[in-house]
């Protein structure tokens, strides 16, 4: 049904109206979602947890939409560096315990120089790029993996 003729529907029938919207919706304990899907508890407050392993950097991959230009760059953890008209720092990067080849996890400040504010800052996780992404018209950036002594 489309939203308009779900509006006429509802303003020409009150009760059903109200009906929809004082029915409670069923409540789920997050306890409960946690248990079913298994998920794995992971720390994203910055702060060292015991299910991950600390890098002491990351290599990271940039990409210029226009020019198509794609460059890969290592950072140290605390680093800041310049990609084009980007300002990347490295604040964090974790793997899964004993296998650095398996995932990275890096936490990332991103601005681009023309900007006061970040454009990016948050959790990037290297099998799933698109889950926590830059938002950028021109530029891409992306971790590839972490990096250890």
């Amino acid at each position: 049904m489309k939203p308009v003729l779900l509006i006429f529907a509802l303003l020409a029938h009150p009760a059903l109206a109200q009906e929809i919207f004082e029915t409670p919706l069923p409540s789920i304990e997050e306890s409960t979602i946690q248990n079913d899907l298994n998920l794995p508890e992971f720390n994203f407050s910055g702060e060292r947890s015991a299910n991950s392993d600390e890098g002491i950097g990351a290599i990271l991959r940039g990409l210029d939409r226009i020019t198509g230009s794609v460059g890969n760059f290592a950072m140290d953890v605390g680093e800041t560096l310049q990609f084009e008209r980007l300002e990347v720092t490295l604040e964090a990067c974790r793997y899964p315990p004993g296998d650095v080849n398996k995932d990275a996890f890096a936490l990332l400040k991103i601005r681009d120089i023309r900007h006061e504010e970040p454009d990016f800052y948050g959790w990037m996780i290297a099998s799933s790029p698109a889950l926590s992404a830059l938002d950028h018209p021109r530029y891409d950036i992306w971790v590839l993996s972490c990096e250890i002594e």
